[in-house]
């Protein structure tokens, strides 16, 4: 995370030389407490947010991981289904022979 300048403390720390004609003090004091308010909400906001971030990285690492694992699964599933088509293949393919044999037997035996 970048680094302020500035934090609270040393904005309500701060302070300012009065020279003749300066700036009211009340008015210098007003605008700081306003400045440290904003200051201070930002600073959580970028709090919450990188919480956030972190949460979704988790996230999303995890969905990667399950996807990963998802498409490892349906490639093997797949590998298995053509060579189980395969594996049918020849047991019709076998069927059939055994059938032929048998129905030409039977012919030669007519």
């Amino acid at each position: 995370m970048a680094k302020f300048n500035l934090d609270p403390q040393e904005i309500v720390d701060k302070e300012f030389d009065i020279e003749f004609k300066g700036y009211s003090p009340d008015q210098v004091d007003m605008m700081l407490d306003q400045v440290i308010k904003d200051y201070q909400t930002y600073q959580k906001l970028v709090n919450d947010l990188d919480m956030k971030v972190e949460d979704l990285e988790r996230t999303n690492a995890s969905l990667r991981a399950k996807l990963i694992e998802l498409e490892g699964k349906l490639k093997a599933q797949s590998e298995g289904s053509s060579m189980s088509a395969g594996a049918a293949n020849v047991d019709i393919l076998k069927r059939l022979s055994r059938l032929e044999k048998q129905v030409f037997d039977e012919k030669n035996r007519q």
